[in-house]
């Protein structure tokens, strides 16, 4: 009779672990299958007196020093995916790359006839929509360009492929 309840209560037990195990397991691995975060209010990204050269030119002697990449992000402040995508850059385990790889220069192209010099320069074709994205290595080079409209539906994008796209970019200990 002992033995009869002590194998009901391992059975029982097992039933409950196996039930709760797949829940468990998910709940930490659907974080990064996740979509971006969206936004509530907008910020001003973009600031209409802002200096792209000049901030650009600051951010890479800063990268310089500090052994970082640059990233442009070529956008509005009326552009929701730049939003979305400004805030998954700065938080989570996206932001942490960041904060550690790279400097972030936000780019403002108006109604789409602001900075139009830049966007020849860093290879970004406003007709494939925005956000798009430059890297430069701390020389300036330029070593990656969104010609594709990669970041248009930010929105849409995986928390892991943004995770993957910066892991594959960010500057590796020499």
């Amino acid at each position: 009779m002992i033995a009869m309840k002590s194998n009901s209560l391992t059975c029982l037990l097992f039933l409950l672990l196996c039930a709760t195990m797949p829940v468990y397991c998910q709940q930490s691995a659907s974080a990064d299958n996740d979509v971006l975060e969206p936004v509530e209010g907008k910020k001003d990204l973009y600031p209409s007196g802002a200096n792209a050269k000049k901030e650009i030119d600051e951010a890479l002697k800063k990268a310089a020093g500090e052994k970082k990449r640059v990233m442009l992000v070529f956008g509005g402040n009326w552009c929701y995916d730049c939003h979305v995508l400004d805030r998954a850059l700065r938080e989570g385990p996206a932001g942490e790359i960041m904060q550690a790889s790279f400097l972030l220069v936000d780019v403002d192209i108006g109604e789409g006839d602001k900075n139009l010099d830049l966007t020849k320069t860093y290879k970004i074709p406003l007709e494939k929509g925005v956000p798009a994205v430059a890297i430069l290595d701390r020389a300036g080079k330029l070593i990656y360009s969104s010609g594709d409209g990669e970041f248009e539906e930010a929105r849409r994008m995986m928390k892991k492929d943004l995770i993957a796209f910066l892991r594959r970019w960010q500057e590796l200990p020499r």
